[in-house]
């Protein structure tokens, strides 16, 4: 069972140092201290543990650590920045975990992405010694990457001409669409194992710059010294107000065999049909309405507890619960009580907490349209779709909402909905929904009151609507027709259609994350007997089939 919950004073690999406006994530991962047996984790080579301390390193600097304008990534081992993803716990582990462990880097680096883009946090990557494979597509999610000119070290994607397998960080998209290197360079710097030294990958566009060891540390204290300074934090600036980091403590829960229950998320697994009911419980009738109070209850505000829970439940049914296909969406609670706390964080979404808040459900959302399972939303007498819980509604592949004239069954919309919790294709999910009547989008965003069941199905927010006689049938009938069919062509089907409309630099690393390197990771290739990846560190040479599909 693995754990995604961890804290500083729990790291293995990671040191987290915050001095005022700066904060330095130094790598120094501990080679025996590995997530499962079976290797060790050399030259700062990573695992999925290494990964879950940088994700929750970087979630702290934003709540825990506001004042921060610049992020350092370094290492603290002599002449290696990071030898990248742990090949041989690549070869040795599940074709399942290798695809959810790249998808976890992925959001991880996404997430040094959002914090750049919404908080205006600058990250860079001091690489004082080599950066390959995962280690450089580390580096290349950061805002400036600087190389140590030490005559050794460099910069690499060296996957395809020694692994047989892709960059599964989005190494090459970002390659051509962040940095926007020349696409016949990159195809040579891709297949160039030892990759490029300092003058070169300047040049290339691999790198912001280089320096010689001597001037390395003095040039990246000068360079971070110009961005806080040239980065001044905007509210303290124009109000004059502190920024005070809230703490964001562990979560609790209790687990059974068949259930996992947190303070407003609910897990039910049932195993022998292979599905899962997930179940979010809306706030309490008196959350906090000003800053001073949402401050004061820090990570117990409900919309930052409620999503911390949701995240920590997506990430243990990705990688802990590989049977379960299907997962029920369902909300418990007070529709008033949802759109009440939407209001309150769309009065305030100018402070700097509700900003990282809103932020964090949006992150939280795409984690879920990411996540490979068929997704379901059940809409009954007692929920609350509503505001910031309808997006969870409308990113299920269907929904199912009781039609009953004796019941109040409802669904509605807020002002947050229209643009606080985008896609990875940067549109909202239900601008998403009617890419050919975008004028729906904006009809449902003006709708007056919550929806009922009529108006939900006219408005075009939900899938079907059974009457009372027919709900339980037909709700028992979807659950064991969807598990019934091939999981692998359900993910590639649900992945193909949540994304409509525009691409974008993430729906390609994760639209080629879904399909090529999940492809490429079970070609024999890579992983058959005779394969690249097998075959890694062994005196025996991989044998390709030369057959191109």
């Amino acid at each position: 069972m693995i754990n995604f919950q961890t804290s500083p004073d729990q790291y293995k690999h990671w040191k987290l140092n915050v001095d005022g406006a700066v904060a330095s994530l130094s790598m120094d991962v501990q080679e025996d201290e590995t997530l499962a047996d079976g290797y060790k984790l050399k030259l700062n080579s990573y695992d999925l543990g290494v990964d879950i301390e940088l994700a929750d390193a970087i979630q702290r600097i934003r709540f825990e650590h506001p004042q921060v304008r610049a992020i350092v990534i370094t290492s603290l081992k002599p002449r290696i920045f990071c030898a990248g993803a742990n090949i041989y716990m690549l070869g040795t582990s599940s074709h399942a975990f290798k695809v959810n462990f790249c998808k976890f880097t992925n959001e991880t680096r996404c997430a040094i992405e959002d914090d750049s883009r919404h908080s205006g946090r600058r990250y860079i990557a001091a690489l004082n010694g080599t950066a390959s494979g995962g280690g450089y597509e580390l580096a290349i999610a950061c805002d400036e990457i600087y190389l140590v000119d030490d005559g050794n070290s460099a910069v690499s994607l060296p996957e395809v001409p020694l692994l047989g397998v892709l960059p599964g960080t989005g190494g090459l998209t970002r390659l051509v669409d962040k940095r926007k290197v020349r696409r016949d360079r990159a195809d040579v710097f891709s297949t160039l194992a030892e990759g490029l030294k300092g003058k070169r990958a300047k040049e290339w566009g691999l790198i912001n710059d280089t320096f010689t060891t001597s001037k390395f540390q003095e040039a990246i204290d000068e360079r971070v010294a110009q961005i806080v300074n040239l980065r001044p934090s905007e509210e303290s600036q124009v109000n004059n107000l502190r920024y005070i980091g809230i703490k964001l403590n562990p979560l609790e829960f209790e687990s059974t065999a068949d259930s996992r229950d947190y303070k407003y998320v609910t897990l039910r697994f049932h195993r022998e049909t292979r599905y899962a009911d997930l179940s979010l419980h809306g706030p309490e009738s008196d959350a906090p309405k000003t800053l001073d109070e949402i401050q004061k209850l820090g990570d117990g505000y409900w919309p930052l507890r409620a999503y911390r829970e949701l995240d920590d439940a997506l990430l243990h049914l990705r990688v802990n619960e590989p049977e379960i296909g299907l997962v029920c969406i369902r909300t418990e609670g007070s529709i008033d009580n949802v759109l009440a706390v939407d209001q309150t964080l769309a009065a305030n979404r100018d402070h700097w907490l509700v900003r990282e808040i809103i932020l964090h459900m949006a992150r939280v959302l795409r984690r879920l349209d990411l996540t490979a399972k068929s997704l379901f939303a059940i809409v009954e007498p007692g929920s609350c779709f509503a505001g910031s819980l309808i997006e969870l509604l409308l990113a299920s592949d269907r929904s199912y909402m009781l039609n009953n004239p004796d019941e109040t069954v409802e669904i509605a919309v807020s002002e947050l909905n229209p643009g606080a919790f985008p896609m990875s294709n940067g549109l909202t999910r239900l601008e998403s929904r009617f890419l050919a009547e975008p004028k729906k989008a904006y009809e449902a965003f003006g709708h007056d009151g919550p929806f009922n069941t009529e108006a939900a199905e006219e408005f075009g927010l939900i899938t079907f609507a059974p009457d009372d006689l027919d709900w339980e049938d037909e709700i028992r009938l979807a659950i064991e027709e969807r598990t019934s069919l091939s999981p692998d062509a359900l993910t590639g089907m649900e992945a193909s259609l949540r994304f409509a409309g525009p691409e974008t630099m993430d729906t390609k690393i994760y639209g080629r994350l879904t399909a090529w390197q999940n492809w490429i990771f079970q070609r024999p290739n890579a992983v058959g007997p005779n394969g690249a990846l097998t075959n890694y560190g062994k005196p025996t040479k991989a044998q390709f089939d030369y057959k191109r599909t």
